[in-house]
């Protein structure tokens, strides 16, 4: 299953919100605006040649656990600086905004917290989706750049809410990736 419900489902939400002291509903709606940046900032990488780059980040986190508990936020945080760069913050107050459209709420500082939790995730996931067996490399070593990786993330943005995120509120922020 590579779609975005997929992948926001793999999401422990629930201890997301007890762990911010926020309700889950506020939670979830922060997470969907959420996973489709990043996802959208790892494509757009990808696509600007830092698709092996992403391959390899996506095998470190090849069975890590998806346990809040057991995510390392400062792991994340690179991770977030490597997908957005110097439009971290710019990304941030566009998600949040997206997410304050549907519910009212500032999700500002809710964002900004959010997104080194689940960036760990989200390439956990990723691994996921691509295996992790040997073959399965030396196949990927034989497809050009952006291949499987990059069909991943293309078929996780493939979805409305994914195109209307990416393409729609973040589009020029995101271009062609870290610079």
């Amino acid at each position: 299953m590579s779609d975005l419900d997929g992948l926001i489902n793999s999401i422990p939400i629930d201890d997301i919100a007890k762990k911010l002291g926020i309700d889950e509903a506020t939670a979830r709606a922060a997470v969907e605006v959420a996973v489709p940046a990043i996802v959208g900032g790892m494509h757009a990488n990808a696509a600007a040649g830092g698709a092996d780059s992403l391959k390899n980040a996506a095998q470190k986190h090849s069975g890590k656990s998806t346990k809040l508990a057991d995510i390392d936020e400062a792991d994340g945080k690179k991770i977030v600086k490597n997908v957005f760069g110097g439009n971290t913050d710019d990304v941030v107050k566009a998600v949040a905004a997206k997410a304050d459209e549907k519910s009212g709420v500032d999700f500002g500082a809710i964002v900004q917290q959010i997104l080194p939790i689940i960036a760990p995730i989200i390439l956990a996931y990723l691994a996921s989706q691509m295996g992790g067996s040997k073959k399965e490399e030396t196949t990927k070593a034989e497809e050009p750049s952006g291949g499987d990786i990059g069909s991943i993330l293309g078929g996780l943005l493939g979805s409305k809410e994914g195109q209307d995120i990416v393409g729609g509120l973040l589009g020029g922020l995101l271009g062609g990736g870290r610079k």
